[in-house]
């Protein structure tokens, strides 16, 4: 537990039935509470750049036609792997590697 950092409230009204009768029965399928679903959701759209982000980086960078096809699908499946790899963890209770 993190006794020194204390977490906000986000309140999110007008959420259809549906969606949330979907993400219930996910969160129940993980084996998580949906608050904690919900959380993580949310945690990860955080570290996901916004596109002017993306955008911004990208001409920093310059010419990127020295990028390759199988580049950029290494780097997805790498991505991809990480976070198989977190959901993992977090349903069996291990710490990931993070």
């Amino acid at each position: 537990m993190h006794y020194g950092c204390m977490g906000v409230l986000v309140q999110i009204r007008d959420v259809d039935e549906n969606v949330r009768d979907k993400l219930k029965a996910k969160a129940q399928q993980e084996g998580v509470s949906l608050n904690a679903l919900l959380k993580d959701l949310l945690a990860r759209e955080a570290r996901v750049p916004s596109k002017r982000e993306m955008w911004r980086r990208l001409r920093e960078r310059g010419n990127l036609t020295e990028v390759s096809a199988l580049d950029i699908l290494e780097r997805v499946r790498a991505e991809r792997d990480g976070r198989d790899s977190e959901r993992l963890h977090r349903a069996i209770g291990r710490p990931s590697s993070e």
